[in-house]
């Protein structure tokens, strides 16, 4: 078998699962991850980073949504214990977080990462806009 993946929407496919389980030849590798994140949280998460974006200065520079991501993923892996993986950048002048992947996040860990982006910016006076056609 190569690779496959299966939602466990129904009985039906929680069957096929065990099934494939049950066939699977040893060294198979088998993973289990949590629900994906829903795409009102990733509107919810695309409109905070944007208020941090407008409305804040972090040590002098104004950065993108997409910085403030990073930054933000960050702390949700040094609050949940995930190991860091940072090595240096490819001229040796600073270092690129290896670990900052958002798009394989889980509904929970989602919702921890909104979390903490709404305390940040509670710390530091952001008031908050809602996603466009999204009610709170």
């Amino acid at each position: 078998m190569g690779r496959a993946l299966l939602v466990l929407a129904n009985d039906s496919f929680r069957q096929k699962a065990i099934d494939w389980i049950r066939r699977a030849p040893f060294d198979t590798r088998v993973e289990f991850k949590g629900p994906k994140r829903t795409l009102p949280q990733n509107d919810r998460m695309w409109a905070m980073l944007t208020d941090l974006s407008v409305q804040l200065v972090w040590h002098g520079q104004r950065m993108a949504p997409d910085d403030w991501k990073l930054v933000m993923l960050d702390a949700l892996r040094r609050e949940t214990g995930e190991q860091l993986r940072i090595v240096p950048n490819s001229d040796g002048t600073g270092f690129v977080n290896l670990s900052t992947s958002s798009s394989d996040l889980s509904k929970d860990e989602m919702t921890a990462l909104i979390e903490i982006i709404f305390a940040f910016g509670a710390q530091h006076g952001v008031e908050w806009t809602e996603p466009k056609g999204k009610a709170a």
